[in-house]
């Protein structure tokens, strides 16, 4: 039902067509295809860019609203759950696995698609406006993980770059969606000023503190998972929507 209001939404706005040679031209005469700018992206090769570039807007939501995401999410979580089940617990409930919120447990892909996953940037609060007002839809494959992981006695923990005060929002949207218990939601403190990495590492330095061991390491974004301490494992979901450094 996701993938269909999408497919509706995209040709209502006449943004998406069937993927051509025009998708796969080099962007800006940078000599380089949409293709080689995606794998750049899930490389961290290519950083601080602020939006698609233009002339790839069609082939990213091809990517995003067709099999190949689902595929390359599934693929990502297989290894994960792998590693879990191999894993030797203590036995003293203090292994946990970290998750990222955006677009790793939650999806925005809806608000992307309607946007027509162009190149104009977004407001944030645009983006605000659809956190607080919409039920975002769980990722299909990071809710099997956190599943796994729950049959095997290894504790999730959320860790979101979102702010304190959207907590109860957050919660409810986790709930309604599949995530129904977790070891903490670990959000910003608005007046608190830090980079993702270092408000993301600083809270799994403190979770280290406190006696949590963290096994495993999820998110869309790097700076989801780079910064001391990542964790015994990390694990990069594919996003091509937006970067966060």
């Amino acid at each position: 039902m996701l993938i269909h209001n999408l497919i509706v939404i995209l040709m209502t706005n006449n943004k998406l067509h069937a993927i051509n040679a025009h998708d796969l031209l080099v962007i800006s005469g940078g000599g380089f295809s949409c293709e080689s700018w995606l794998l750049g992206v899930e490389t961290n090769n290519v950083r601080g860019w602020k939006t698609v570039p233009r002339g790839c807007e069609s082939f990213v939501g091809q990517y995003m609203i067709g099999k190949r995401y689902g595929e390359d999410l599934a693929m990502v979580v297989g290894e994960a759950e792998k590693y879990a089940r191999g894993l030797k617990l203590g036995g003293d409930g203090k292994e946990v696995w970290v998750f990222d919120v955006d677009d790793t447990a939650l999806s925005n892909l809806p608000f992307y698609a309607h946007r027509g996953f162009g190149a104009r940037a977004y407001n944030k609060s645009e983006f605000d406006v659809w956190v607080n007002k919409s039920r975002r839809p769980a990722v299909q494959q990071s809710l099997r993980l956190y599943k796994t992981l729950l049959s095997l006695g290894i504790k999730v923990m959320f860790l979101g770059t979102d702010f304190e005060h959207d907590r109860d929002i957050i919660s409810a949207n986790l709930r309604k969606v599949g995530y129904i218990t977790w070891e903490k939601l670990l959000l910003r403190i608005p007046k608190v000023k830090l980079s993702t990495i270092s408000f993301k590492s600083s809270e799994r330095k403190k979770l280290q503190q406190e006696g949590y061991k963290i096994v495993g390491n999820i998110g869309d974004q790097w700076s989801d998972i780079l910064g001391t301490p990542e964790g015994d494992r990390t694990f990069k979901l594919p996003n091509p929507m937006y970067y966060v450094n």
